[in-house]
């Protein structure tokens, strides 16, 4: 099961990284400003296709938002 928590603040940090504002990030994903803020919050799933946009907008592997290596 994935910590959703956990991997919303690997995306906020590496989001902030980057210098993108969370409207920003969510006007090149396609998504709301307020999904990706719970998704941040770790309030809320994401879909596999929003999944990939964050990978690609952020140039990060998955491994880099979900330690894969967590139980």
């Amino acid at each position: 099961m994935i910590n959703l928590v956990k991997f919303g603040h690997n995306l906020k940090v590496e989001r902030v990284k980057l210098d993108y504002t969370q409207e920003q990030l969510a006007l090149i994903i396609g998504i709301q400003q307020s999904h990706l803020a719970k998704i941040e919050r770790g309030e809320t799933d994401i879909r596999i296709s929003t999944l990939v946009a964050l990978l690609k907008a952020l140039n990060v592997p998955f491994e880099k938002l979900y330690d894969v290596n967590e139980t």
